[in-house]
């Protein structure tokens, strides 16, 4: 498998970025329904801005994927009239980011759910680092504040690692992604034989 991708490869990516930007974007209507409730069911919910990362990367499979698309879904999400403005995007390179560092420690060979929910408590990591930066999370009492990484961390290993990888499942089972990658190594090795 070659590590470069290829334009195809690229424009997929952003493909499934765009999609996730507009979820994104309506993704907004129902975090700002569930904030006024309290207990931070917010947060909870907050990991789905972090699954553009592993499902592109889950059906691309290639260095770079889940950074590309969580600044291409920051960026559909900017465009399409993002409540949080420019910083969206600084928000999407972090996530991104951090997402990627996990895939890079298993030097992109593992593709399982473990990896897929270390990337989702990564991707809230880097989140939570961001808030702290722009003064979010400062003012919080130690209780609140131990629920809101509770519940922030919960969301990025349920919605960037569990429905993720089994929505890619779901994908493969149906043959899609045997459109962008029909055929792996193993494949052509049995063919030369």
């Amino acid at each position: 498998m070659k590590k470069s991708m290829k334009l195809t490869e690229i424009l997929i990516t952003v493909m499934i970025a765009v999609a996730f930007g507009l979820v994104y974007i309506l993704w907004g209507t129902l975090y700002y329904a569930l904030k006024p409730l309290g207990l931070q069911m917010d947060q909870f919910i907050y990991g789905m801005w972090f699954i553009a990362a592993p499902v592109a990367f889950l059906i691309i499979r290639k260095p770079g994927v889940a950074l590309l698309a969580e600044i291409a879904a920051a960026s559909g999400e900017f465009l399409l009239g993002s409540a949080w403005g420019l910083t969206i995007l600084l928000y999407g390179v972090v996530q991104g980011l951090f997402f990627e560092f996990v895939l890079m420690a298993f030097k992109y060979k593992k593709f399982n759910i473990g990896v897929m929910i270390l990337g989702g408590l990564a991707a809230a990591a880097g989140s939570v680092i961001m808030d702290y930066y722009y003064g979010e999370i400062g003012s919080l009492s130690a209780w609140n504040l131990t629920l809101f990484m509770i519940a922030r961390f919960l969301g990025g290993a349920l919605f960037a690692g569990v429905l993720p990888y089994y929505l890619v499942k779901a994908l493969e089972a149906t043959g899609v992604t045997n459109l962008v990658r029909p055929a792996t190594d193993k494949d052509y090795d049995t063919l030369n034989q």
